[in-house]
C-alpha cells in the first residue's frame, strides 16, 4: 500500500492542532478519498508553551499514524518544517499543510490523483488571497523580484503546499542549508510540475505567528538564497555612479575655467554628494552582509534545529 507522508509544523496551535487532524484522517477513513493509501502525519512542534504539545501527545498516544517532533526551542517555520520533511517516509510528501488550515485539506486527493498520473511536483497556486490589499502587493512585489533575478521561476502564489514525489523529496532533503528556503529548493530541482488554484483562506481561530519582520526576514532569505544577481547590480550601479561623477567632474572644472561667475562654489555639492554616497555605500555593505551572513552560517554548521523528543518515529532513523 503506498503511502502519503504529510508535515504540519506548529507553534502555539491549541485551537488548530486538533482539528488539522482531524481533517487529513477524515480524508484516509474507510469511506474517505485516500482510503487506499497509509497515512502518515508529521506535526513538528517548535516549543510551544499553550497544550499544543499535550494535544499532540494525546493524539501520538491514540494514533501511531501520527508522528511528532518536538523541537528544543522555536527555530522558526522553515527550519522546523524542513527537519520534519526529513522524517517523511511516504511514496509521495505533502511538503507542509498548515494547522490554522487555510490550505485546504479537502484538495489534497486531487494532488494524490495528479501524482498517480505522473506529475512529480503538484503545487497549490493561491489564485486567491483572503488578506489585506497591502500583503498581497508586497507578495506580488517579492515574486516579481525573485523571479526577475533568479534562473528558475518560482509561481506567485506557490508556497510550501504541494505535494511531491519521493524522487523530488530525495532531492530536497539532500540540501544542506542552514536556512532552508523550500519552496526555492523545490523550483530549482525541476521535475514536472503541475499547479492547482485555489483560495488560500483567512485564518478562523487563533493568531498568527509570523509577524511583519519575520515576512520580511523569510522575504530576504528567499532573495539572497538563490541568486547573485544583487552583489552584481551593485557593482554595475556602482561603475556607472562613478562614471557620472568623473562627467560631473569635468563638467565643473570646464564651468570653472570658461564661465567663473557660473561654476558652483561647492559646499552644496559637496554635501550632496557626501550623504548619496554614503547612502550608497550602506545600501552596498548591507547586500555584502546578507551573503556574509549566510555563509557564516553554512560554515558554522550544525544541525538546523535542536529536537528534544520524537514521538512514533523509529528512533534508529537518522536525520539525514
Amino acid at each position: 500500500m503506498a503511502r502519503i507522508s504529510i508535515i504540519s509544523p506548529c507553534f502555539n496551535e491549541e485551537e488548530n492542532v486538533e482539528a488539522c487532524y482531524a481533517a487529513v484522517a477524515k480524508l484516509f477513513a474507510p469511506d474517505g478519498p485516500l482510503v487506499q493509501f497509509e497515512r502518515e502525519h508529521i506535526f513538528a512542534d517548535n516549543a510551544s508553551h499553550d497544550g499544543t504539545v499535550a494535544i499532540l501527545r494525546r493524539l501520538a498516544a491514540a494514533d501511531c499514524c501520527v508522528k511528532v517532533v518536538l523541537n528544543s526551542r522555536n527555530f522558526g517555520p522553515f527550519r522546523s518544517n524542513f527537519n520534519a520533511l526529513r522524517y517523511a517516509t511516504g511514496d509521495a510528501i505533502l511538503v507542509f499543510l498548515a494547522v490554522d488550515l487555510q490550505d485546504p485539506p479537502e484538495l489534497i486527493p486531487e494532488m494524490v490523483r495528479h501524482w498517480q498520473n505522473g506529475i512529480e511536483v503538484v503545487a497549490g497556486f493561491r489564485a486567491n488571497r483572503e488578506e489585506s490589499w497591502a500583503l498581497r502587493t508586497c507578495r506580488h512585489i517579492f515574486y516579481r523580484i525573485v523571479n526577475t533575478l533568479s534562473d528558475f521561476e518560482i509561481p506567485e502564489g506557490v508556497g510550501e503546499f504541494q505535494l511531491i514525489d519521493r524522487k523530488v523529496w530525495e532531492v530536497v532533503v539532500r540540501r544542506r542549508d542552514q536556512y532552508p528556503y523550500t519552496r526555492g529548493i523545490i523550483a530549482s530541482a525541476g521535475f514536472k510540475r503541475l499547479l492547482l488554484p485555489y483560495t488560500w483562506q483567512a485564518r478562523r481561530r487563533g493568531l498568527s505567528k509570523n509577524n511583519l519582520l519575520q515576512l520580511i526576514d523569510q522575504g530576504m532569505n528567499g532573495i539572497f538564497s538563490f541568486t547573485s544577481a544583487p552583489l552584481r547590480f551593485c557593482s554595475f550601479l556602482g561603475l556607472g555612479i562613478a562614471l557620472l561623477a568623473v562627467l560631473y567632474a569635468l563638467v565643473t572644472v570646464l564651468l570653472g575655467l570658461f564661465i567663473p561667475h557660473l561654476a558652483p562654489r561647492g559646499t552644496l555639492t559637496i554635501i550632496a554628494a557626501l550623504f548619496f554616497f554614503s547612502g550608497v555605500q550602506l545600501i552596498f555593505i548591507g547586500m555584502l552582509g546578507e551573503y556574509i551572513t549566510a555563509i557564516h552560517s553554512q560554515v558554522r554548521g550544525g544541525p538546523i534545529v535542536v529536537e528534544r523528543e520524537r514521538i512514533n518515529i523509529d528512533q534508529s532513523q537518522s536525520v539525514r
